[in-house]
């Protein structure tokens, strides 16, 4: 293999980190050329503007520098002309139209709504720990923030105001924080801004978008942290999943538990598989031994049991009572990430690893497959 041939090489396998794939694999390279241990290397972007072109052209740098013979490394970076750019849409498609639902019944990508009877059980916090934790697992995740009225998916995961998909044509790139791809409708109101007076009709089109203009790949999990209770967007994500899964989150208090057990009926009533439980702010363990049980205790179990009358629905997880948790989370640092030894953690990530490897139902369910 020629120097030029293998600054080529190295150069092709440097990751577009919004699209997360080689840059390669996406036609952004063009011509290479050394000459006396000078690297020439040429590159497009997708867009002009594109927000992740100064990552891009370090990395391209570094790939170059790294082969052995080159001193010196010239980038030149140019943009996709409109024919390159749709083909590159249509490529990222695979052949699906455009504003198709990529998560139908017989998608691989496993989808699983985070639910609760009422708010302030900490499920978003909960969500975005969880996402996190799945993807720090090797996981390719999403997570669609569908609390449109409540939305808080950007600032757990420490996504900067303003942040907003970057947009190729007719797709739309999600933000990336910690491994996960994330989208949100915060990322489209300035700072500070509300959403008011959205009713069925627009709620339903926002989640509608968020699923099928946003292009998250291939993934094998896509977490959707649902507004609380039993309201519009619930129904129309029945309507748009009906074979999605769901993970319901309660306290344990009587008052969270009571509502998360009507929460995880509606699902059922759409077709959607309650898999289990999560009893958030549990009982913590005091320096001194001391056990408090602030939300008192039992609502998780109590939840499970009601739910099992119908359908075996297990209490997958406890997680402790944690100022971590809420100061992560108030920072945009997951504890998952941060602090290994927190209780609260632990719980967590132990939750990742018990729905990493739960089996999943596929039974009548068309498998893509290629005959060779």
């Amino acid at each position: 293999m020629s120097t030029a041939d293998a600054v080529t090489t190295a150069v092709a396998a440097v990751t577009d980190p919004e699209l997360r794939r080689p840059i390669g694999d996406l036609d952004m390279v063009r011509d290479v050329t050394v000459d006396d241990g000078r690297a020439r290397v040429g590159i497009v972007l997708t867009i002009v503007g594109c927000p992740a072109a100064a990552r891009i052209e370090s990395d391209v740098r570094a790939a170059a520098a790294s082969v052995p013979g080159i001193r010196e490394v010239d980038v030149e970076v140019g943009v996709m002309t409109p024919t390159e750019r749709k083909a590159l849409t249509e490529k990222l498609r695979a052949g699906r139209a455009p504003r198709q639902m990529p998560f139908g019944p017989d998608s691989l990508t496993r989808v699983i709504l985070v639910s609760s009877g009422k708010g302030g059980v900490g499920k978003s916090t909960m969500t975005a720990n969880l996402a996190v934790a799945l993807a720090d697992q090797g996981l390719a995740v999403g997570l669609v923030d569908a609390d449109v009225h409540g939305f808080s998916i950007p600032g757990l995961l420490g996504i900067p105001a303003g942040t907003q998909p970057t947009r190729i044509d007719d797709l739309m790139l999600p933000p990336v924080a910690y491994g996960v791809k994330t989208i949100s409708i915060g990322m489209f109101l300035r700072d500070g801004e509300a959403v008011v007076a959205w009713r069925g009709p627009m709620l339903h089109r926002t989640v509608q978008q968020f699923l099928t203009d946003v292009f998250f790949g291939d993934l094998d999990i896509l977490l959707i942290d649902m507004p609380p209770g039993t309201g519009d967007i619930a129904i129309s994500i029945g309507q748009l999943l009906p074979h999605a899964e769901v993970l319901v989150v309660t306290t344990p208090q009587a008052a969270a538990s009571d509502v998360a057990i009507r929460s995880g009926l509606v699902a059922r009533q759409t077709g959607q598989r309650v898999i289990g439980v999560v009893e958030n702010m549990g009982a913590f363990t005091l320096p001194d031994g001391t056990v408090v049980d602030l939300f008192g205790s039992g609502g998780g179990a109590a939840v499970a049991a009601a739910l099992s009358e119908t359908a075996p629905t297990p209490l997958l997880a406890s997680i402790p009572l944690s100022p971590a948790l809420r100061a992560g989370g108030d920072a945009g640092l997951p504890l998952v990430l941060d602090d290994s030894d927190d209780p609260a953690a632990v719980a967590i990530r132990e939750l990742a690893r018990t729905l990493a490897t739960q089996g999943r139902g596929l039974v009548g369910r068309s498998l893509p497959m290629t005959l060779g």
